[in-house]
């Protein structure tokens, strides 16, 4: 499950005590103008020890690296053994223009910061000149009593197979189960044959409102899939040729031209909505084409679904 969870951090403890007891396994933070990524799994780690917990990400640009491994570290020691350091590159709208960081050489960026990351989880003294940054004598203070997996969130191939080649794995999001199957080849191909885990975002509105449900998703679509890293990833994809006159309207300034643009075709392939027995069904689709972990991400696309009672419905424990 993604988290925050609904409502304010401090009264989150019954909910995360909820859904382990409901099946789930993992709980998933992001990082965009919400919560940080850490805070929310550092309550969970000390509140309920049931929980894997991940970060779904952190962007590799907006934590100098010794920020960055302390941040790591001490998660990792929190608890030992259940965390997982999810790290991509982001996008240009939250690194460049929320935190005023140049987005340049993301490939690179994402790269070096996995690569120190290993040299700083290992207990050097780190002197070394990496291609985007250099360390001059750094060495972590804190020691992890297990190192944590490091993944990489990835679009098109040059990323996936770095994660494939550098990493545990893999997260990816906004696809459709069709989609994975791309993917997890890419992935599967590089490692060498090396299990490589894939986490997966996956949107999900369990509710039967289905224009409703369709009109909303297309905001959402708009505001992801017009970013340049995104839109270049729909072209991998080959879903080209339904997006350009989204991707033309909206250039043009045209907002409510590019919502119209957008096929209900695009927003079924990429949310997951309908029935909870139907939504489960999608949702198995994308473990059968390639994904081993999910992050379920519940959007309230339709006013009236209630988020607890979609998690219940959509929960492991239904089968």
């Amino acid at each position: 499950m993604t988290v925050p969870l609904p409502g304010h951090l401090h009264t989150h403890r019954d909910g995360l005590a909820k859904l382990a007891d409901l099946g789930y396994s993992d709980i998933w933070s992001a990082e965009s103008d919400g919560a940080d990524g850490f805070t929310p799994l550092a309550m969970a780690a000390a509140w309920e020890p049931r929980l894997r917990l991940g970060t779904a990400i952190i962007p590799a640009f907006t934590r100098s690296p010794a920020a960055f491994a302390q941040c790591v570290a001490s998660l990792a020691d929190l608890a030992p053994g259940r965390f997982a350091i999810g790290i991509g590159s982001s996008s240009n709208v939250i690194v460049e223009k929320w935190n005023g960081v140049p987005f340049v050489e993301p490939y690179r960026k994402v790269r070096d910061m996995v690569r120190f990351l290993h040299d700083a989880l290992a207990g050097e003294k780190i002197a070394k000149k990496y291609d985007t940054f250099e360390v001059n004598g750094f060495r972590l203070g804190v020691r992890p009593e297990v190192k944590p997996q490091i993944l990489i969130a990835a679009l098109r191939e040059g990323m996936l197979r770095l994660a494939a080649r550098e990493a545990d794995g893999t997260i990816i999001n906004w696809l459709s189960p069709q989609d994975t199957k791309k993917v997890a080849a890419v992935v599967n191909e590089a490692s060498g044959g090396q299990p490589k885990e894939i986490v997966c975002r996956i949107f999900c509105c369990p509710s039967e409102n289905t224009e409703v449900v369709r009109q909303a998703a297309k905001f959402a679509i708009a505001a992801y899939l017009n970013v340049p890293v995104y839109a270049a990833f729909h072209e991998w994809l080959g879903r080209g040729p339904q997006l350009q006159g989204m991707w033309d309207a909206w250039k043009a300034g045209d907002r409510k031209a590019a919502l119209t643009a957008i096929p209900d075709e695009v927003v079924d392939d990429l949310i997951v909505h309908g029935s909870p027995a139907e939504c489960r069904k999608r949702i198995d689709a994308y473990f059968a084409n390639g994904v081993t972990t999910s992050s379920i991400a519940i959007m309230a696309l339709d006013p009236e679904l209630n988020y607890w009672q979609a998690v219940d419905e959509l929960s492991p424990a239904r089968g």
